[in-house]
Parts: C-alpha cells; structure tokens; sequence
C-alpha cells in the first residue's frame, strides 16, 4: 500500500491494534450465557451473536441490540447499577467486570503486526489516532505499551462527555479528524467491525480498509470496506 497519498490513519483498538476482541468475545459470551440460563433463553448466545449485534458497538448498545434479537425488553436502569442488576447497564456492567479481570489476569500484547505498521508511519509522518467505542481504550494502550503512539485517542469515554453517538454513526471518527485538523478525504479508516467499518464508509472517509479478524472479508466489503486485509504487515509498502 502507497501512504504517500493520505496524512491520517485512524486505527479502532480492539481486534485492530490488540487482540482485545478476543476478551471482550468471553467477556460477552460468560455474561449473556449466565443470563439466558437464568432467564431460559430458548436461543442461547453463540459467536454469530457477537459479530452481529455487540461487535464495535458502544457496551450498552450492544446489550440492547443483542436482547432486542431474542425480543426481550428490560429496564434500563442507571449507570451505576451492579452487575447482578437485571437491567440493561447492569448486565453492560456485569460484562465490563468480567473484561476487567481477564485483562488483569492476562495482560496484553499487541498484534505483531501492529508496532511495524505503527513504526513505518510514524517514519512518513503520517498522524495516527485511535477511535474506540470502548470506555477500557486508556487501560488497553497503557497495558500494551501504545499509549505515546497516537495523538489523540476519542474512546467511549470522551463520545459520553460529548453526547457522541457510536458506531455505526461517524461522529467519532469526524471527531478525530477534526482533533488532526486533517481532512475526512486524507483519512484512512481502520477496522474490524462491521459497524465500525459502516461508519467509516458513512463519514466519507478517503480510505476504508477492513482488518478481517472473524467478521469476514465479504461481510467487511458488503459493509463498505475498501480494501481488507488479514494482518496489518500487509499495509507496508514492499520497499524490496
């Protein structure tokens, strides 16, 4: 790939820096599992679920989508509910605790992948940010050693101080170009979501490229994907 013709790289964290996607995909699984047990769910959560309601989504919106898909309505609850609230933000938090102590107990280490891409436009100078619907962005980058790589990071904390809506709404990714001062049209979109990917596309972005990490190539193009790769090692310019 030719990085000469874009000035801005705007990478999503879980599943495209780190593999976080891997925690949050047994984070979700062991919270909607407990709770269609407990409820009897006649369709239990599965993998299929993940991708297509929870994956790159704000928590909460996740939460809601995914019930929505089994037609189950609760309360809403408020954002300090317990985690054995049966409510919408008590299982989002419930989910959330569950991340934490994987992340804990494991830690994190990038793709490998990642600190070449990273290292090469940084060498061109080419801006990078991370925008994340996760609120754990901060806690990720510090745990994988990436927190002075980027300029900015707009994650799910900063879209709730500034009533951002998520993906697959554009508004975070605006919102990083504009902390850049670099034109939509110069930006490169990077993600592995099929709502992160959606909202690239519908931000007008010059470049959207899809990270396949299990959505699939066909379901990342078909949602607006550019171009898609398997591994980030594939965006450095052969200089052979």
């Amino acid at each position: 790939m030719d990085w000469e013709d874009w000035n801005a790289a705007l990478f999503d964290l879980d599943g495209v820096l780190t593999p976080t996607t891997d925690l949050h995909r047994r984070a979700w699984g062991e919270m909607f599992t407990a709770f269609g047990e407990r409820h009897g769910l006649a369709e239990p959560y599965t993998e299929d679920d993940y991708y297509a309601h929870v994956d790159g989504k704000p928590r909460f919106d996740g939460v809601r989508a995914f019930l929505a898909s089994r037609g189950v309505r609760l309360a809403e609850g408020g954002v300090d509910d317990g985690p054995e609230a049966q409510t919408v933000h008590g299982l989002g938090n419930a989910k959330q605790e569950l991340f934490n102590d994987l992340l804990t107990s494991g830690g994190m280490d990038p793709y490998p992948g990642t600190l070449d891409l990273l290292d090469d436009l940084a060498a061109r100078g080419v801006a990078r940010a991370v925008v994340s619907s996760s609120r754990n962005a901060t806690a990720v980058l510090a745990a994988a050693g990436l927190s002075d790589r980027f300029a900015f990071v707009v994650d799910g904390n900063v879209a709730a101080e500034r009533g951002l809506p998520g993906k697959p709404d554009p508004a975070t990714f605006l919102a990083a170009a504009t902390q850049l001062d670099i034109p939509v049209a110069r930006c490169v979109v990077l993600e592995d979501a099929l709502a992160g990917v959606a909202a690239g596309r519908a931000g007008g972005f010059g470049l959207v490229i899809g990270v396949d990490r299990g959505a699939g190539a066909d379901a990342l193009r078909g949602a607006g994907a550019d171009i898609t790769v398997s591994d980030l090692t594939q965006l450095l310019e052969d200089r052979r």
